[in-house]
């Protein structure tokens, strides 16, 4: 795959993950160009769900989505749970949180440039 597919691969990932969080109405949803900070994905979108509930059935429908739409198995870690769930896509890593658990970790903080403002989806 040329570099030039994978990006609009991973672009293409990227805005049908946001659509469907959108959809879903995810709270607090941005996205973080990781392109030359890291290997591991092109892109991490970070998102609040108002319960555990609803963090998982996000969680789940996305992952569902993403298998119909780009064939891409993704790998999940806390849905069972719903504080905090990690979906794993590939070029694109989500991570889906109540309100509390985001706030505590404070995750984007650590992907981002001192003083860059995240990137509102």
């Amino acid at each position: 795959m040329t570099s030039l597919s994978k990006t609009s691969s991973s672009k293409a990932l990227l805005e049908l993950i946001l659509a469907a969080l959108d959809d879903d109405k995810a709270e607090d949803v941005i996205s973080i160009d990781l392109r030359g900070k890291t290997q591991i994905a092109d892109y991490m979108v970070v998102c609040s769900g108002r319960s555990t509930r609803q963090v998982s059935s996000m969680s789940e429908k996305l992952t569902d989505r993403i298998k119909n739409e780009f064939a891409i198995l993704s790998k999940t870690e806390g849905k069972d749970q719903g504080d905090w769930v990690l979906i794993d896509a590939g070029d694109v890593i989500v991570h889906v949180f109540r309100p509390e658990v985001r706030e505590f970790y404070q995750l984007e903080k650590m992907w981002m440039n001192p003083g860059q403002a995240p990137a509102e989806a």
